[in-house]
C-alpha cells in the first residue's frame, strides 16, 4: 500500500476498533447523513434494464450500503464489496459471507476486481489525516484513474468541499473547479457534481 492508503486504512480500522459495527465504526458522525450519503451514491445509476446492474462497492467498510439495500428489497442491484482492511473484510464476512469482497491493492500492479457496470466510493476521499494537500491530490487522482477502469458505466465519489465556513486540517476539501479540470482532461465532460443533500461536502458521477 502507499502512504496514504496505510494511514487511511489504519484510521478506518481505529474508528472500527472503538466504536464496532456501526455509523461511529466507519467515520461518519451522524447515522441519518450516512444514510442519505447511501442514496446519494446509489443514484449514478441511470435506469437498468432486465437485469440487476453490478456495483462495487470500494472501501465498502463494514458493508452498511448493503445493509441499506437489503432494507430497502432492492433487487435490482448485484452488489460487491471491496477494502483494503483485513479487519473490514473479516467483519464483512462474518455478516454478510455470500458476498464477494475484493482485496487488491489497485496502485501496486496486483490483479484487479473484474469490471462493474457502477463502481462507489463512500468516504474513501473525504479525510486525509495529516497527508499534505498534494501527495492526498496525487493518490486521489491516481485512484480516480482505477476506478474509471473498473466501471463499465460510470462510478461515483465524494469529496469535502471547499465551500465552507471553515476546512478542517484533517479533511479533504478539493475545489470544484480543480477536480472538474482534472476531470475534464482524464474523462471528458460527461459527469455530474452534486452539493444538493445538505451536507458539507459534494459527490460526482463520472460516467467516461
Amino acid at each position: 500500500m502507499t502512504g496514504a492508503q496505510s494511514r487511511i486504512v489504519r484510521a478506518c480500522e481505529d474508528y472500527l476498533a472503538r466504536h464496532g459495527d456501526s455509523h461511529l465504526g466507519v467515520g461518519w458522525p451522524h447515522a441519518g447523513d450516512a444514510s442519505r450519503r447511501y442514496e446519494v451514491m446509489l443514484d449514478v445509476i441511470r435506469a437498468g434494464g432486465a437485469r440487476p446492474v453490478t456495483l462495487l462497492d470500494f472501501g465498502c467498510g463494514a458493508g452498511h450500503l448493503y445493509d441499506h439495500l437489503l432494507a430497502a428489497g432492492r433487487t435490482d442491484i448485484a452488489y460487491a464489496g471491496h477494502d483494503l482492511s483485513p479487519a473490514f473484510r473479516r467483519l464483512m464476512a462474518e455478516k454478510h459471507p455470500d458476498v464477494s469482497v475484493y482485496a487488491a491493492d489497485v496502485l501496486s500492479g496486483e490483479v484487479l476486481p473484474p469490471r462493474h457496470d457502477y463502481v462507489v466510493a463512500n468516504g474513501v476521499f473525504t479525510m486525509k489525516m495529516d497527508i499534505p494537500f498534494e501527495d492526498m491530490w496525487e493518490y486521489f487522482t491516481a485512484m480516480l484513474v482505477v476506478l474509471a477502469s473498473l466501471a463499465r458505466v460510470g462510478f461515483a465519489f465524494n469529496v469535502m468541499s471547499s465551500h465552507v465556513d471553515w476546512e478542517r486540517d484533517d479533511l479533504f476539501h478539493v475545489p470544484h473547479d480543480r477536480l472538474a479540470d482534472f476531470l475534464i482532461a482524464r474523462f471528458g465532460r460527461s459527469f455530474v457534481m452534486r452539493s444538493d443533500y445538505g451536507l458539507y461536502e459534494y459527490t460526482t458521477y463520472v460516467y467516461p
